[in-house]
């Protein structure tokens, strides 16, 4: 083969290998990923109440099964099952027609001796001048005295007999011994009622105010007593369905400890104004035993659980996210205190955590929240 057509293979050879080359090489940049839309929020230093939380059960003040004193037909009902009663109000009538003649005849039987008293209180005073002067014998007066002393005495027979009489017909009118709320009424007008029958004619439940019933762990006990003594304790009972909770103080503290279950009883009182609390109803209690003053919180919806533990992704100079251990003390109202691992003023991934991992870019508005406002209204 002639030189100049080996030296032409040679060329042509080296130039294939070399377009080769680029074509492995392709001639791209590497990849580099998208941002992570998310939304943050900066830790801040708040004052935050100290609170133990418990489930509670709300529990009424009086409570009482009202039945009739007397025997007799029930006649009429003056309220309907449900209602809110106040206390001495017209509940229920008995047929007052046998007492009333109870007490007619207890009357009558009261003004023929009250005469009978008459007529032996002037025979005295007739005669006591007439035995003094010796005209009388001493046994002829004493026997007027005798017959006054026996009036005296059947009088105030009659007398109970009639103030019985008439408190036996005050209970045919049977009314509301305390202020509540009635069930449903048991006996209906019509039949026949007897005095103390243990079935009720109704229950009447207090309302305002209420106890609410919980128990906290032993451990509390030290701090509850110190915050007892620096001011009454504050306790709060949330409602399902309800978006605030209900304000109460602790009106007892058991005086000793349940040893099966390593906890004391306490029970809060709640005005209960509104009737949003019902006897019987299950609660969530939380109980204010102090404030940390400069805790670190930020909303609970920016912490996440991982296998080894709670962490959360910190926002770095860079605009890339760390994902970082932290402390959890407690979460008052949808505001975790973190106790260690975060600062206060850090900013951390609020949403869109479940796209986010450690060292992923982030895309974010870190307008102020007043400019976003205004840029939405237009």
């Amino acid at each position: 083969m002639p030189p100049t057509d080996f030296r032409h293979r040679r060329l042509a050879a080296a130039a294939l290998a070399a377009s080769l080359v680029a074509a492995c090489s392709g001639g791209q940049a590497p990849h580099v990923p998208s941002p992570v839309p998310v939304t943050v929020t900066q830790a801040a230093v708040r004052d935050m109440p100290v609170l133990v939380s418990a489930p509670g059960s709300v529990e009424t003040i009086n409570s009482v099964a009202v039945t009739s004193q007397v025997d007799g037909q029930l006649l009429e009902s003056f309220v309907r099952d449900g209602a809110d009663v106040a206390q001495g109000q017209l509940l229920f009538r008995i047929d007052p027609r046998p007492a009333q003649a109870a007490l007619q005849q207890a009357q009558a039987a009261l003004a023929k001796d009250q005469a009978t008293l008459t007529q032996a209180r002037s025979q005295v005073e007739r005669y006591k001048d007439v035995a003094a002067k010796g005209y009388l014998s001493a046994d002829q007066m004493e026997q007027y005295r005798t017959n006054l002393g026996v009036a005296l005495g059947a009088v105030k027979v009659d007398e109970a007999n009639v103030a019985a009489a008439k408190l036996t017909l005050g209970y045919t009118d049977i009314r509301a011994p305390i202020a509540g709320r009635i069930g449903r009424i048991l006996i209906q007008p019509g039949n026949v009622v007897k005095a103390n029958d243990t079935t009720p004619l109704v229950t009447i439940n207090q309302i305002e105010p209420v106890y609410v019933n919980f128990a906290l762990p032993s451990a509390q006990l030290g701090r509850m007593l110190a915050a007892q003594k620096a001011a009454p304790l504050a306790v709060r009972a949330n409602v399902i369905g309800l978006d605030q909770p209900v304000e109460g103080r602790v009106a007892f503290i058991d005086n000793a400890v349940d040893t099966s279950t390593g906890t004391i009883r306490l029970r809060g009182e709640f005005a209960n104004e509104e009737h949003v609390l019902w006897p019987g109803q299950l609660v969530g209690v939380s109980l204010t035993l102090g404030h940390d003053t400069n805790a670190v919180v930020l909303p609970d919806a920016a912490v996440q659980n991982g296998p080894n533990g709670t962490y959360v992704f910190v926002v770095k100079p860079d605009r890339s996210a760390e994902q970082r251990t932290v402390k959890v003390a407690r979460v008052v109202e949808g505001q975790a205190v973190i106790e260690s691992g975060l600062a206060a003023g850090e900013t951390v991934v609020l949403d869109g955590q479940s796209r986010v991992q450690d060292g992923s870019p982030l895309a974010f508005d870190d307008k102020p929240a007043a400019a976003r406002a205004e840029e939405a209204a237009r």
